[in-house]
């Protein structure tokens, strides 16, 4: 980058804010996608809108290329600098700037994380359903660029569902806001169902208004085992087209139980064993309510053959079986240090064929493939171990057995990806699911927002 541009970023931010040594940049190489480091040449620390805007404007003036960035936990490369340039970190704009009770609102900065929202809500009765597993370290702004879900989706929605406003930058500086506390708005195109999800590939957020809800008066929590993945499977669509909407409908296998029990020590009684196990939250106004729903959940699961139903009966019982499924990534990871993991996504229904597609992908190459994630709404997390495989043996068998899981998805009416978006790491498969011309289509859309292409560049396409 040219030492101009570099002095004028630095006259933006102030000093401290820009970072150039190898060592200040190091964080910003990575995110959670395992095996990708790339450097950017800079990182900038921005401040608030006005910062951003004058660094976008120098970075098309200068042609250098910008990766927006808040909390780095992606798993699909979407944060990394693919083309060197500026890392641009919002993660300083992390403030709560309102919760409005009278519009069931929240306006937030991008840097806020998800966890510290659900918990500023709730003290003032209210609640932000969507719930990623990473919602201690995950944050808003990178929730909207992926359009994160979490167990709650199947009930409430996911991130996109909730967002009633933003304001943004364009790459050429210019600051747009669309909609606000509006409950409802079909007054021209829906540009923010465009930004939410498109990776910071068209603008760089900097402001989010989030709709609210009530929180729920009770909840109960669920855990069944069963004999066999196919069985759980089948159970978890049985419960969603039982008419029954519990808040999460989560699905592990036997090997997630496995890994969960070696880094934890110990897991909520019924499960150790068990081929595949759901969890089931089930809320409601009132507890006569959640009651009855879980009574009938239950009735569904032994119908289809699980073992005892497993009701949660303290916060801290509660606590654990959240444990072990929110740390699964983390026990897999402590299993086989090296894995990749792909959030493909089917109709609910079709939930038992994906699961058993994936057991017949699992023996063709050999391998260990693990799978959890939200049952509820056909959104499995498939994690491929590598094992004693070497290097370059498993870089060549790793692209074919992602080909295969996609195509399955793809096959049974799904996609690429539930919540984790493409990013980097499955940009060379979008001709799976999507047209030449669709594509096309897409790719004018990322013109018309970035014509000199230089947000987030090298992602998706």
């Amino acid at each position: 980058m040219p030492d101009a541009f570099l002095s004028r970023i630095e006259g933006v931010l102030g000093p401290g804010a820009l970072l150039v040594s190898r060592e200040s940049v190091e964080k910003y190489c990575r995110d959670e996608t395992e095996g990708l480091f790339m450097r950017p040449e800079a990182v900038a620390l921005a401040l608030d809108t006005g910062q951003v805007s004058a660094i976008l404007r120098l970075a098309s003036r200068f042609g250098v290329p910008v990766t927006p960035r808040t909390g780095g936990t992606g798993v699909t490369g979407g944060a990394l600098p693919v083309a060197g340039g500026l890392v641009l970190s919002l993660e300083r704009m992390n403030s709560i700037l309102e919760i409005d009770r009278d519009n069931l609102a929240a306006v937030v900065q991008p840097g806020v994380v998800t966890g510290v929202l659900h918990r500023a809500v709730e003290e003032k009765g209210l609640f932000y359903p969507p719930d990623p597993a990473s919602l201690d370290s995950c944050t808003i702004g990178g929730n909207v660029a992926e359009c994160a879900g979490g167990p709650r989706a199947v009930k409430y929605g996911v991130t996109g569902n909730f967002v009633t406003g933003i304001e943004c930058v364009l790459a050429s500086g210019a600051i747009e806001r669309w909609g606000g506390k509006v409950k409802k708005d079909v007054a021209g195109y829906d540009i923010i169902g465009l930004l939410v999800g498109s990776e910071g590939t068209l603008a760089v957020v900097t402001e989010i208004v989030l709709r609210l809800l009530p929180k729920p008066a009770a909840s109960a929590d669920l855990l069944v085992p069963f004999g066999g993945v196919g069985a759980a499977a089948a159970c978890a669509s049985a419960v969603v087209g039982s008419g029954t909407v519990p808040a999460a409908i989560e699905f592990m296998d036997a090997l997630c139980i496995r890994a969960a029990k070696d880094l934890l020590g110990r897991l909520p009684r019924g499960v150790e064993g068990a081929e595949a196990a759901l969890i089931f939250q089930i809320d409601g106004s009132n507890p006569e309510t959640v009651e009855r729903e879980s009574l009938k959940v239950g009735e569904i699961c032994q119908a289809c053959g699980a073992g005892d139903v497993f009701v949660a009966a303290s916060s801290s019982e509660k606590e654990r079986l959240w444990e072990m499924r929110r740390k699964l990534r983390e026990a897999l990871l402590a299993r086989c240090r090296t894995k990749f993991s792909e959030d493909v996504a089917v109709p609910p229904a079709s939930l038992p064929g994906l699961v058993l597609g994936l057991k017949d992908i699992e023996r063709k190459y050999r391998v260990e493939i693990a799978c959890f994630g939200h049952a509820g709404d056909g959104n499995v997390h498939v994690n491929v171990l590598r094992g004693e495989r070497d290097e370059q043996a498993w870089a060549g068998l790793r692209k074919e057995i992602m080909a295969d899981i996609f195509t399955l998805a793809v096959g049974l009416g799904g996609t690429l990806s539930g919540e984790h978006g493409i990013g980097l790491a499955k940009k060379d498969f979008m001709h799976l699911k999507f047209s030449r011309n669709q594509i096309r289509l897409m790719k004018r859309i990322k013109a018309a927002f970035d014509p000199a292409g230089i947000l987030n560049p090298g992602k998706i396409f």
